[in-house]
């Protein structure tokens, strides 16, 4: 089925970003469908580790036009995070269409055509929103095939107290390398070793039981070239001299990191005192792998029961976007967060840039921005269609919870 070119916006993902995008652009007035490849929202974060907490406070991750997440916890909880962006996703099921993956997205004309598994689609807008972490990158080592022990990504790390008495090796010592080594820290493993190239940006998660998190706002204010000497005196002044136990430092800094490559800090909760304890040791890289060893640059070898890949994630939008120039050479959009590729318009990316308040903070600045333009836009044309419903789905605006913003 052929959906009549209305004026209408596709959001491709139904997960914070999206639904926030929707959210503002339905607030507009401008009819939505919502593609969802998933028969459900937020499986991405019902497969985390059940003990995954968000590692941003708890005041920065209400979105648009709902009320606050109901959890106590300073940082939420996985399950919190599921049951709260399944309550939002309530107030948007009549724009939700799920079970549908997008095979192509093309120009025709004045339009965008999205064809999906089962339908074909003709919007104006089409607003990107998969997710910057969608698929888990795995790096391909000398001997992986033949390592007779486990190797998992830290995607897959599951409850720590399944690693008790085991031996491990980490590789990496990032964001979410630490934060496999936090919750490791508060169980029984045997030897852990983590292996790193660069030394990871690291900062407390609070300071006197002060979540450093909640200055978010304030360090975003800081001029570009003062965040690495700031952050990098904050990690001498709480840690000391990290390579005096393995980790050497980065030839960036941590907010040139996060601006540049998109890094964003990583939170000790319990890592480095078990790294200066002796309990974790810190390692070279991994450079290759044996029956049942691991290989390090510098020659030595160990032997781990399991090896957990904290070695990020890839955003998997090449298929469908890569010939139209819209995105870099990593693969991430060349507007992340919300601005009308200038090669495409009717174009939009959202969710694909960290910033210091997280992503749920950054979902609903790019929404805004998102759901701005589009409305300016459409509402500069005498004859604007937007108004018109789409043929195929009833338009409704959101419902949420009682009590929250209309």
């Amino acid at each position: 089925m052929t959906i009549p070119p209305n004026a209408h916006a596709i959001v491709i993902g139904a997960g914070l970003s999206g639904m926030a995008a929707a959210t503002e652009l339905l607030k507009r007035s401008v009819p939505v469908t919502i593609l969802e490849a998933s028969d459900r929202v937020a499986d991405p974060w019902r497969a985390r580790h059940p003990r995954l907490r968000l590692n941003i406070h708890r005041n920065f991750t209400r979105l648009p036009g709902h009320h606050e997440p109901r959890a106590m916890d300073r940082f939420l909880p996985r399950d919190a995070v599921v049951d709260y962006l399944g309550d939002y996703a309530d107030g948007l099921k009549e724009h939700i269409v799920f079970n549908t993956s997008v095979l192509s997205v093309r120009r025709d004309g004045d339009h965008w055509q999205v064809n999906t598994n089962n339908d074909r689609y003709t919007c104006t807008d089409v607003v990107v929103a998969t997710g910057r972490e969608k698929v888990p990158e795995m790096p391909v080592w000398p001997g992986l095939e033949d390592f007779g022990g486990k190797v998992i990504h830290a995607a897959e790390f599951g409850d720590p107290s399944d690693y008790d008495g085991r031996s491990i090796v980490v590789v990496g010592a990032g964001n979410s390398g630490s934060d496999v080594l936090n919750h490791l820290s508060r169980s029984n493993p045997g030897r852990v070793w983590v292996a790193v190239r660069h030394g990871p940006s690291i900062l407390p998660s609070k300071i006197l039981g002060f979540s450093l998190q909640r200055m978010a706002n304030l360090f975003a204010r800081f001029p570009k070239w003062s965040l690495d000497p700031v952050f990098g005196f904050m990690q001498w002044t709480f840690f000391g001299n990290l390579r005096r136990h393995g980790l050497p430092r980065h030839k960036l800094g941590g907010g040139s990191r996060m601006l540049k490559d998109g890094v964003t800090f990583a939170l000790d909760d319990g890592f480095v005192a078990a790294l200066k304890a002796g309990r974790f040791e810190a390692v070279p890289q991994v450079v290759g792998f044996g029956d049942y060893t691991v290989e390090l640059a510098n020659g030595r070898k160990l032997r781990p029961d399991v090896v957990i890949c904290a070695t990020g994630y890839r955003p998997d939008l090449e298929r469908l976007f890569g010939e139209l120039g819209a995105l870099d050479a990593k693969g991430y959009p060349r507007q992340p967060m919300g601005q009308e590729d200038v090669n495409n318009p009717g174009l939009w990316f959202t969710g694909y840039a960290p910033v210091f308040q997280g992503f749920f903070h950054a979902a609903g600045v790019s929404a805004v921005r998102i759901a701005s333009q589009v409305a300016a836009r459409t509402e500069r044309a005498p004859n604007a269609p937007h108004q018109r419903q789409v043929a195929h789905r009833p338009q409704m605006q959101p419902r949420f919870a009682k009590g929250a913003e209309q």
